[in-house]
């Protein structure tokens, strides 16, 4: 039985590829004197490319978990096993790692195609293959692909890394372990089934919430940097203050009460709030400039 359009859309993960996209996008207005819309239209197209490389990957390597795990369990390789064609599946993969890089290559520079390769490496060879399923370290070494997507973004337009992009790289790796333990608190026990070593499962609800909630902070402190460097504004420092107060009270909240399923869910949603939130400040800030202080 062959795959439906359908089915091959949902192996891209194209609402994981949308938000590489946007950050990626992001990071390239925030650093760039003028936009063109066809610069953001090409960058987006691969970065989404590259996201769906990696994203057919963990498709494909994480086919007999996910067959047992609720959440997943409906995913076309997971839930139809005569859809599985190594050759097929691998040579999807590289075609659209190899089209978004060639890509950013012909439209950019060689540096931006080479973050976008990296990051998707990152997800699709070091965080899937490798480290999801021997260490609790797994989303915090695999989640700075995310990080991939800000710097490609940034060198996109220099090629040369400065202040505002490592900062806005710093920010999107200490996130992705409040937004993913958040949601691994919630699929705790779907987790402990298939033997996923996701930090609840390996130190509890407990331990996870305070790591959150210390991860969560930093994060917030380091999010105001570009504004004490003078790097951002005064827009760009309310909204990532305002933002980042909400994702720590949701994250206190979660730290009081860790056993707690919705809260823990609230507290995932809330991280995507809260990223949206300060790249619209970016944003913001960017077109705002005679604002600041």
């Amino acid at each position: 039985m062959s795959l439906t359009w359908t089915q091959y859309i949902e192996l891209c993960k194209p609402k994981i590829g949308l938000m590489i996209a946007l950050t990626a996008v992001v990071s390239h207005m925030a650093v760039a004197e003028q936009y063109r819309a066809s610069a953001i239209l090409a960058l987006a197209v691969a970065m989404m490319f590259g996201s769906a490389g990696s994203a057919v990957v963990n498709h494909f390597w994480d086919r007999d978990i996910d067959r047992r795990m609720p959440r997943t369990a409906q995913r076309p390789l997971a839930a139809d096993e005569s859809n599985q064609n190594p050759a097929r599946i691998l040579w999807l993969a590289l075609f659209f790692t190899i089209a978004g890089v060639s890509l950013l290559m012909w439209f950019f520079n060689p540096v931006a195609a080479l973050h976008l390769a990296l990051g998707t490496f990152l997800y699709g060879v070091v965080y899937t293959i490798w480290l999801k399923r021997r260490t609790w370290l797994n989303i915090v070494i695999g989640g700075s692909a995310g990080s991939f997507a800000v710097l490609a973004g940034a060198t996109s337009v220099h090629p040369e890394l400065y202040t505002l992009p490592i900062l806005m790289a710093l920010v999107l790796f200490l996130w992705t372990p409040s937004h993913f333990w958040s949601l691994a608190i919630y699929l705790k026990e779907e987790y402990r089934l298939v033997g996923v070593p996701m930090l609840p499962v390996v130190v509890g609800e407990a331990k996870t919430a305070q790591v959150i909630f210390a991860n969560t902070l930093l994060m917030v402190g380091i999010s105001l940097l570009p504004w004490f460097m003078h790097e951002l504004g005064a827009v760009y420092a309310v909204g990532a203050l305002v933002f980042g107060i909400d994702f720590i009270r949701l994250n206190h909240a979660l730290l009081k009460d860790p056993h707690n399923r919705p809260l823990a869910w609230k507290n995932f949603m809330a991280s995507m709030r809260y990223l949206g939130g300060l790249f619209l400040s970016i944003l913001a800030d960017r077109n705002w400039p005679e604002i600041g202080f």
